[in-house]
């Protein structure tokens, strides 16, 4: 059982990345969005919410295997965010590398309530929900950059 916890909280295995494995980690989510963003919205949002369920129990069980609740190896959180950063949105590389870049920068900048996530909220739930909010602030300004910048997209 603990091999697939790990396969699925290391986005399979791409959490073991020497270096940036929270960059590696959020790689997951492009190949994903390419094949999710033709989903109807009702879909697109059953296999969303799947992907956190699944990200909620990967995380807190990998963190208890790793001994170390938010333990850089578990990246499954960043696909989540990565995921909630494009949600509903056409697939195009302009679009995947903006969300990519905003997800990270968000991911790493941590605005509240993101930071109270990730340093109050101690288990798998904490580490899902801190890169959630960012997926949410980065999907804002992804969509004010395609609103007011379209040339660009």
């Amino acid at each position: 059982m603990n091999k697939i916890i790990l396969f699925f909280a290391t986005n399979a295995g791409l959490g073991y990345a020497p270096v940036a494995s929270g960059t590696f980690g959020t790689l997951m989510g492009i190949p994903l969005f390419y094949f999710m963003a033709p989903l109807s919205p009702e879909l697109f949002a059953l296999t969303w919410l799947a992907i956190l369920l699944l990200s909620f129990w990967s995380a807190s069980h990998a963190g208890k295997i790793f001994k170390v609740t938010d333990d850089g190896r578990i990246v499954i959180d960043e696909l989540i965010g990565y995921l909630t950063t494009i949600a509903f949105l056409p697939f195009n590389w302009p679009i995947a590398i903006a969300g990519f870049l905003l997800f990270r920068f968000f991911d790493i900048v941590k605005i509240w309530p993101a930071s109270w996530f990730d340093t109050k909220v101690k288990n798998g739930f904490g580490v899902v929900m801190d890169d959630v909010v960012a997926g949410i602030y980065a999907a804002m300004c992804l969509r004010l950059l395609i609103n007011f910048a379209p040339q660009l997209f």
